[in-house]
C-alpha cells in the first residue's frame, strides 16, 4: 500500500504482480448444477448487455447451464440494488439473486444482513484486499474513470478536468450515473483529487464545488448520460467507467467518432464486486452464477470487454490469455504507466459518498433527471422508479 492524494491505493500492478498457489480448481459441482436446474432461474440486475462483455456471459450462462435469466432493471445503479434487496425481503420469485456493486456497498450490505456468504472454488485467486474473508462479497473486475466524447460534436479534446471549465463545453458534460450510483460518486470524487493532495473530505469537497462551476458556466448537463445521449449530441462528453467507452467506441466504428481520454490527474480505479442476496430466491442458482463468473471462461470474456478481470494475475500466470490479446494486456500496463490510477480505500470511498450525497444540493444545486425508460422491463415497483436523486443518508 501507499499513499497519495489523501487516499489509500494498491499499487498499480498490485492485483496483477500477487503470488498465487498453484491448485486445480473442479469448478461447480454436480449437486450444485442440479439444485440449480431444480429451481431452473437466475435473477440478475444492473447488467446492461454492453457493460463488460455481460451479454455474452449471460448468454453463455444460459447455453452452459440451461437456466433462464431474468434480466432486471439493467441501467439501476448500486443503491437501487440495495433497495432492490431490501424491497424484496419475504417476497416472491421476482427479485433479485445477485448484485453487482460499487465495492464501497458491500460491507455496508453485509452489515444489514442483505448478503449470503459463498466462496467459489477460484476464491484462493481473488486478491485479500478485495474480497470479505468469510465470502459474502469479492471483487469482480475493475476500471478506470476517464472521458467519452462523441468527437462528431467535440472538435478540442479535453486532456484534464480543468479543460471541462472551458465555454468550448457548453451543455456537454453530463455525469454516466445518477448520485445513487458508485460511477457518479467517484466521478465527483476523481475530479476534487484532481486539485488536492489532502484528505478524503477536502477532496469530495473540491469536487463538488468542481461541478458547481461547471453548472453555473452552463457547461454540465443535469441529465444521467448514457450511449443514447453521447451519440444523439445531448451530452457529447460522459464522465463514464473506461470499459463502457471503449465498448462504444467499438460497436459505433464507422457511425460514430468516439474518443476516450484518460485524464492527467485525478485518475480513479473502481472495483466492483458480486454478492448473492440473503433473501435470494433461486440460491443455488446464484451460486452457479458466482462460479460462472468466477470461472477462466468468464473472467476472460470480462478481459474481452475492455474491463480488467480481478483474477488477471492468475490468468497470467497460468497463460490462459489468447496470444492475440496480449496488445491488450500492453495497453493496460501502459496506461498504467502514463496515469498511476488511484485505488480509493471502502472506508475512503464510503465517507466520499456521504460528503458528495448530502453536500449535492446545497453546493451544486441542481438534480439529475433520468432519460425515461424505452422498454419496461417488468411490472416490478423498482423496475420503473425514475428517481435519480440519492436520499440523503441519515
Amino acid at each position: 500500500m501507499k499513499r497519495r492524494c489523501g487516499a489509500s491505493f494498491l499499487a498499480p500492478a498490485a492485483l496483477a504482480t500477487l503470488a498465487f498457489v498453484a491448485i486445480a480448481y473442479a469448478g461447480p459441482t454436480n449437486d450444485l448444477i442440479a439444485a440449480a436446474k431444480k429451481e431452473g432461474q437466475l435473477n440478475v440486475i444492473a447488467l446492461p448487455r454492453d457493460w463488460c462483455g455481460y451479454g455474452g456471459i449471460i448468454d453463455g450462462f444460459k447455453a452452459k447451464y440451461g437456466l433462464a435469466v431474468r434480466e432486471l432493471k439493467p441501467e439501476a445503479g448500486s443503491e437501487k440494488q440495495i433497495q432492490a434487496i431490501k424491497a424484496g425481503i419475504g417476497a416472491g420469485r421476482e427479485r433479485p439473486d445477485v448484485i453487482d456493486v460499487g465495492i464501497s456497498f458491500g460491507p455496508a450490505a453485509r452489515k444489514d444482513g442483505l448478503l449470503q456468504p459463498y466462496k467459489v472454488s477460484t476464491w484462493d485467486t481473488i486478491p485479500d484486499a478485495v474480497k470479505d474473508a468469510d465470502g459474502h462479497w469479492y471483487g469482480d473486475y475493475y476500471g478506470v474513470l476517464v472521458f467519452e466524447i462523441n468527437a462528431d460534436r467535440v472538435s478540442t479534446m479535453p486532456r484534464d478536468w480543468a479543460d471541462l471549465t472551458s465555454p468550448d463545453y457548453k451543455s456537454a458534460i453530463a455525469l454516466a450515473g445518477d448520485l445513487a450510483s458508485n460511477q457518479a460518486i467517484l466521478g465527483v470524487y476523481a475530479a476534487g483529487l484532481s486539485k488536492t493532495d489532502r484528505n478524503v473530505e477536502e477532496a469530495a469537497r473540491l469536487g463538488l464545488r468542481f461541478f458547481a462551476d461547471l453548472n453555473s458556466k452552463g457547461n454540465f448537463v443535469p441529465l444521467v448520460g448514457s450511449t443514447d445521449t453521447l451519440v444523439d449530441g445531448r451530452t457529447p462528453i460522459l464522465i463514464r467507467w473506461e470499459y463502457l467507452a471503449l465498448g462504444d467506441r467499438d460497436r459505433f466504428k464507422g457511425k460514430t467518432r468516439i474518443e476516450v481520454v484518460r485524464p492527467k490527474t485525478g485518475v480513479i480505479a473502481g472495483v466492483y464486486v458480486q454478492a448473492i442476496s440473503a433473501f435470494a430466491p433461486h440460491p443455488n442458482a446464484a451460486r452457479l452464477w458466482m462460479e460462472h463468473l468466477y470461472s477462466d471462461e468468464a473472467q476472460l470474456a470480462w478481459l474481452k470487454g475492455h474491463c480488467e478481470p480481478i483474477r488477471l494475475a492468475d490468468l497470467i500466470r497460468k497463460g490462459a490469455i489468447p496470444v492475440d490479446w496480449r496488445e491488450r494486456l500492453r495497453q493496460i500496463e501502459r496506461d498504467r504507466d502514463a496515469s498511476d490510477p488511484a485505488f480509493p480505500s471502502i472506508q475512503e470511498q464510503e465517507r466520499a459518498r456521504d460528503v458528495i450525497i448530502k453536500g449535492w444540493d446545497d453546493i451544486v444545486g441542481v438534480k439529475i433527471e433520468c432519460e425515461p425508460p424505452q422498454v419496461d422491463p417488468g411490472p416490478i415497483a423498482f423496475n420503473t422508479n425514475r428517481a435519480c436523486q440519492a436520499p440523503v443518508p441519515q
